[in-house]
């Protein structure tokens, strides 16, 4: 490099090197950063996100530390203010679960309820940012709804099976909404699980032995139905439609599932024969299917 004569140009051309290296500098770094983003919201692959940080990291640099989707720098450069804000949220929910049975029993399910939705809410604004922590909020609040609900009607000596079924409903109802607004499967899974569940238990109590026709009867159509609205859904919500399949072909078996939950006279040879005819009918039908139900689903 050719150094000019004027010592004044010369120390401009430094600064203006200087300046280049610190704006490519923090170019680099504000890429790095969105590549964590996309990352975490699952925007690009797993392998695509690896293939850009190796461009821009710079060679001996170490990958941004982060632990479900919090990096080191976001809690070192926190302000007070927030550890102030959690503390207190922490210490209020201590105080209310320690004093919980000394309130009333309205002020019991407010508390709960405030509690639930704003852990649902909390979720949701984090489904993209840390998609971790939304998971671990979302059951949080789905087995504080739960278990919150079977104590206080526990406590208040409610003892009808129907409350505590219909309970189980609501939370079913509410884990599959909040899990098809998140984008959530595995609680999409656990709300159409507890629902089949509900309707299996009112099945159980209007037939009174029943034989493996009425079984049979009771259950293949809802089977089919959910397949059904599987494939309606599959334009729009690929997840939806592979969760609702997956809990339609595991409904096809409940038949010989249930005769081990009620008194009847059907045979253990009648319940193996009907399992492996219809094992093997469903291994026949995704086979023959497969381009078709792998797009629902994929």
């Amino acid at each position: 490099m050719k150094i000019p004569l004027n010592p004044r140009a010369y120390s401009a051309d430094i600064q203006a090197r200087e300046g280049e290296l610190i704006h490519g500098f923090r170019k680099r770094k504000l890429i790095v950063k969105e590549i964590e983003h996309w990352r975490r919201s699952k925007l690009l692959p797993e392998h695509y996100c690896d293939f850009l940080m190796n461009l821009y990291l710079e060679e001996g640099a170490s990958k941004p530390k982060s632990v479900m989707g919090i990096s080191a720098s976001s809690v070192t450069n926190s302000n007070w203010k927030i550890w102030m804000v959690t503390m207190a949220v922490l210490a209020a929910v201590a105080l209310s679960a320690l004093n919980f049975n000394s309130f009333g029993m309205p002020m019991q399910i407010g508390i709960s309820t405030v509690f639930v939705v704003f852990c649902y809410i909390l979720a949701f604004r984090q489904n993209k940012k840390a998609p971790a922590i939304s998971y671990l909020l979302s059951g949080a609040a789905s087995i504080v709804m739960l278990m919150i609900g079977v104590y206080l009607l526990h406590i208040h000596d409610i003892q009808s099976p129907y409350a505590y079924v219909g309970y189980l409903a609501f939370c079913s109802l509410v884990w599959l909404i909040s899990g098809i607004a998140g984008r959530m499967g595995i609680f999409q899974f656990c709300g159409w699980i507890g629902l089949t569940g509900t309707y299996g238990w009112l099945l159980l109590r209007q037939l009174d032995q029943p034989g493996i026709l009425a079984l049979e009867i009771s259950w293949i159509p809802v089977s089919i139905i959910l397949i059904w609205i599987a494939w309606l859904a599959h334009h729009t919500n690929k997840q939806s439609a592979g969760v609702m399949m997956l809990v339609g072909v595991l409904v096809w078996f409940a038949p010989e599932a249930m005769t081990f939950l009620v008194d009847s006279d059907i045979s253990a040879k009648v319940v193996q024969l009907m399992f492996t005819g219809k094992l093997v009918s469903a291994g026949l039908a995704l086979y023959l299917l497969r381009k078709k139900w792998v797009e629902w689903v994929m």
